[in-house]
């Protein structure tokens, strides 16, 4: 476990995904604690999609590929598995740092006042940001070990990125796009239309996880 630590948890990644956390909580300004979510989710899918992006072709580029091509590949996938297991967990404790430094730095109030604290409000927003960041981690890492460079899984999430986060992606996918939470009324609290997206997140990265066997054993 502490090797592959050390492996997928590199200083370099701590620094920057710490750095971008910080700045994003002083430079995306939000008025309300109900904005929160909205101004972190599709940034955290970001960073999810960079973060991830070398979970194994790390090994190509370094040639450790070469030696674990020597073990079964039941051995290589889970060793994967746990790579991005241990990334996804450390973005979900940043997301919600993240979540409560706009709340230090920015003080935002609530959209209603009969919830001065939001814990409703966090609950939801840690249930939408875990499918997220698999979701993009786990598109980012399929689509590197397809093409065995990160920057096409970051270049590939990026495009998706840009047409899901925009208006013409709410108005053409509606409750359906991976960003439903994002776009979402948040002044309807009865409104949950938007676990319709990230149902489809849910079932796309089982359908990734299905593949990467075949990837690895076809790619290398």
């Amino acid at each position: 476990m502490k090797k592959e630590i050390k492996i997928c948890l590199p200083f370099y990644k701590l620094s920057y995904s710490l750095f971008f956390v910080c700045v994003l909580s002083v430079i995306r300004g939000v008025a309300f604690t109900d904005e929160i979510g909205l101004a972190l989710e599709p940034m955290m899918a970001l960073l999810a999609a960079v973060f991830c992006a070398d979970t194994y072709v790390q090994e190509i580029a370094s040639k450790r590929s070469e030696v674990e091509r020597l073990y079964p590949l039941k051995n290589r996938i889970f060793s994967i598995y746990q790579r991005i297991g241990l990334q996804e967990i450390y973005l979900l404790l940043l997301a919600a740092a993240g979540y409560g430094l706009f709340f230090m730095i920015q003080r935002p109030v609530p959209l209603f006042q009969e919830e001065p604290y939001g814990w409703g409000l966090f609950g939801s927003y840690m249930a939408a940001v875990v499918v997220t960041l698999v979701f993009w981690g786990m598109l980012s890492h399929t689509i590197s070990c397809l093409f065995q460079t990160m920057w096409a899984g970051i270049g590939g999430c990026l495009v998706l990125w840009v047409f899901t986060n925009s208006k013409a992606g709410d108005e053409i996918l509606g409750k359906w796009n991976v960003f439903s939470y994002a776009f979402r009324d948040i002044e309807d609290r009865g409104d949950f239309g938007w676990l319709w997206g990230k149902l489809v997140c849910a079932a796309l990265c089982l359908v990734m996880a299905g593949m990467l066997p075949k990837i690895i054993r076809k790619r290398g």
